[in-house]
């Protein structure tokens, strides 16, 4: 970490230190290339099946190896060079997209047959559900190593900015692209997104390790971890809100239907029904960068979850693409708020050296409520239709902030 000591009331104080810099740079292409894959394949399996359930089961096949591989990597990060780890996620998840490119080829879809490329697709977003499972706790981790613990609200704050610059774009710019040049012309320009964040993260220096047990077993060292998140009630309430939010009151599984059957946009208004909420959360995290929230943080983080459910309610009544847009985008500004919140209390509540084990946690949590709501979202969809499916996912949603209210009154009390 470098030596210079930026002042703590700056809003830039973290993106003068050199290596932060070079880290949000890769978060920023590496974001971008996830977020652009996910719309190609979401849109290209609507229209190889036209079936709810077969697009939801995009999500599952994420979902599996990063929720049960999830635990197992915090261990690995937090025994690991989190440097080279990421730089090794990063490599391994181009080779996922060189296959995406390879099945995408019109002759492989006219040769194999729409249901080769259906389920190519699906093993390979299993493989980036493996890249995932380590990817997310590495990073979450070594922001920590590039920062001083001072700079660690503001350091988040813009790690959060870029993360969601990155998803706007690649949302958006994915829906442009496949509409206008093709997967097979969009798809290097992905992988050269990856290899720019690969470049970016070599270019920072190995930092130590601060695992201080390397000879403890496997299972012990992920059974402290669990422990950590348990008794910690702010962080598990945390945790849980925002898994339980997701879970019922996601939509990315049906915004295909959405866009091409009730709002009648095609894939560029469904790139930018993708990108909605994205573009809601980075405008209210810039806003947080020059005016942080500075007090009743956890009974904050309750308020805007219930006004996320709500705006869901609007988004599945809407018939007319300018409110859809809208109440997504503003469900988004309220999710910005949350991701700050929590982001802030998983950095400031956790020890060094149990790090990777207790983002492992959070990116169980955070993996079940998405890719999971996926598919509760297209069962839902199956047995309800696709519109009463998601105001009944944003009533459940405020059911969840109604119920946590009471059962987590130390979320609720929560200030930092």
């Amino acid at each position: 970490m470098e030596t210079e000591q930026p002042s703590l009331n700056s809003p830039f104080a973290a993106v003068r230190i050199t290596e932060f810099r070079y880290f949000i740079i890769q978060r920023f292409f590496f974001i971008m290339a996830m977020r652009m894959v996910a719309t190609m394949v979401l849109w290209k399996i609507y229209l190889l099946t036209k079936d709810p359930l077969q697009v939801s089961l995009v999500g599952l096949s994420e979902a599996i190896p990063a929720i049960s591989l999830a635990l197992y990597s915090g261990h690995v990060v937090d025994k690991s060079n989190k440097r080279n780890l990421l730089f090794r996620s990063i490599l391994l998840y181009l080779l996922c997209v060189t296959a995406l490119l390879f099945i995408n080829f019109p002759s492989v879809e006219a040769n194999m047959g729409k249901h080769f490329v259906q389920y190519g697709i699906y093993l390979i977003i299993f493989c980036t559900g493996v890249i995932r499972s380590f990817s997310g706790p590495t990073t979450s981790s070594f922001l920590a190593q590039l920062v001083p613990k001072s700079l660690l609200p503001n350091a988040v704050t813009w790690s959060s900015t870029t993360w969601l610059s990155g998803s706007v774009l690649g949302h958006g710019s994915a829906g442009l692209l496949i509409a206008y040049v093709g997967y097979s012309q969009t798809l290097p320009i992905v992988m050269g997104y990856l290899a720019i964040s690969a470049i970016c993260v070599w270019l920072i220096k190995p930092k130590p390790i601060q695992h201080t047990n390397a000879e403890q077993k496997t299972w012990e060292s992920v059974k402290e971890g669990l422990k950590f998140v348990w008794n910690t009630k702010d962080l598990l309430g945390a945790f849980l809100l925002d898994m339980l939010a997701v879970l019922f009151g996601g939509t990315v599984a049906l915004l295909p239907f959405f866009a091409a059957e009730i709002l009648h946009v095609g894939p560029v208004g469904f790139g930018w029904l993708n990108a909605a909420t994205d573009i809601g959360s980075m405008i209210m995290i810039l806003s947080l960068t020059f005016f942080p929230i500075k007090r009743k943080q956890g009974l904050t983080l309750l308020y805007v979850v219930a006004g996320y459910g709500l705006c869901i309610v609007i988004f599945g009544f809407s018939k007319v693409f300018w409110l859809s847009f809208i109440a997504l985008l503003v469900s988004g500004m309220l999710d910005g708020i949350s991701v700050v919140i929590r982001g802030t209390i998983l950095q400031l509540k956790t020890p060094d050296n149990m790090r990777g084990r207790v983002s492992s946690v959070n990116s169980m949590f955070i993996n079940s409520s998405n890719e999971i709501g996926q598919v509760e979202s297209g069962l839902a969809a199956r047995l309800l239709g696709v519109v009463p499916s998601v105001i009944f996912g944003g009533a459940m949603t405020l059911l969840v902030v109604g119920v946590m209210w009471f059962k987590a009154p130390s979320l609720r009390k929560f200030e930092y």
